[in-house]
């Protein structure tokens, strides 16, 4: 990593932006650190520039250098981010709100440093699949048959563990030829795996193996709403079991991704999610584990480019609901197994 190189006096500078010279952006400070960046919340308060924030010589220099990014083209973008050691991949798009991030991160760090131990130690990232049929008939009750989780930490924004087992189903044990062509999961795997009470016990273990919950702090990430309001929702029913407490926040990626890069619903699809961050997908489509990983590594692409990923979903009186992004910054609780209903 590079030096913090040392700053113009603040006079000079200002006279030099005037002449609307390139702004010297800054060079990286050791450490990876984290701030609500371009309205987004930090800690319950909110983050956005008011009439006073402009007042102030940081915030006017960052003004200044979001308008000379605009006018830069793809590839005096990519030079500056190579500049700065910073991911070249991705949409023009893309690549401005990355350096404007990284600038502005750097700005209000040598302002008002952050406090790096409020966040999650681990993303647990999950994307289940389920039952399914071709013609998805209303009345189908889909039923999970693959459990994964992908365990990133959030300060080496390494893939540290996995975890992955089928589930047998109970209503339609049988699984159609479309279920097993989208999923690649066979008819063998489903009838050798266990009931979905005694998987959901083997991730308690695994979680509780990790301290998830009481050395280390963690939420759950997914893409979309449905895995955790539809297809939890309905297992738990299903196996008679009460919604696991664990499981009732969770990072919406897709709202996420929309908010931070300001793009709409329709391009927050995984394939094009990865595609503007100038990725492929790797492995196979519709592998739960596949899919979860694909999901992680553009949860650290959002988490290198400045984006604080937090809670955004929950369940509550099994409704779905939205999280505040002004709500604090809270891991969730250590995993224990639900009880039976009665």
């Amino acid at each position: 990593m590079e030096e913090q190189k040392e700053n113009r006096p603040q006079g000079a500078r200002h006279e030099a932006l005037a002449r609307a010279e390139r702004p010297a952006l800054p060079s990286h400070t050791p450490g990876k650190q984290r701030c609500r960046l371009d309205g987004e919340e930090n800690n319950g308060q909110h983050c956005t520039s008011s009439s006073s924030d402009y007042s102030d010589p940081v915030y006017k220099e960052i003004a200044v250098t979001n308008g000379y990014i605009n006018r830069m083209s793809r590839d005096e973008l990519r030079a500056k981010l190579a500049e700065f050691k910073l991911e070249t991949r991705g949409v023009k798009d893309v690549l401005k709100k990355r350096l404007k991030n990284y600038y502005k991160k750097q700005k209000l760090m040598q302002k008002e440093p952050t406090n790096g131990d409020s966040y999650y130690d681990y993303i647990c990232v999950i994307d289940f699949e389920a039952t399914c049929e071709e013609d998805n008939r209303p009345e189908f009750t889909h039923e999970i048959i693959e459990f994964p989780i992908v365990l990133l930490n959030t300060r080496t924004l390494e893939m540290e563990d996995t975890f992955q087992q089928y589930v047998k189903p109970e209503i339609n044990p049988q699984l159609s030829n479309f279920c097993i062509n989208l999923t690649g999961i066979t008819q063998d795997y489903v009838d050798k795996a266990d009931a979905f009470p005694r998987v959901l016990q083997n991730v308690v273990e695994w979680m509780r193996q990790r301290e998830l919950g009481t050395k280390y702090s963690y939420t759950i990430l997914t893409d979309g709403s449905w895995d955790m309001s539809k297809f939890l929702n309905i297992q738990c029913c299903i196996s008679r079991i009460k919604y696991p407490s664990f499981a009732k926040k969770w990072i919406n990626i897709r709202k996420s991704y929309g908010n931070f890069y300001k793009v709409p619903r329709n391009q927050t699809k995984l394939t094009i999610m990865l595609e503007k961050l100038g990725m492929n997908y790797d492995g196979r489509p519709h592998s739960g584990l596949d899919d979860s990983k694909n999901i992680a590594r553009i949860a650290k692409r959002m988490l290198q480019d400045g984006c604080e990923l937090r809670v955004n979903e929950r369940m509550h009186g099994g409704q779905l609901m939205t999280v505040s992004s002004s709500a604090p910054v809270e891991g969730a609780p250590a995993p224990q197994m639900p009880r039976f209903r009665n």
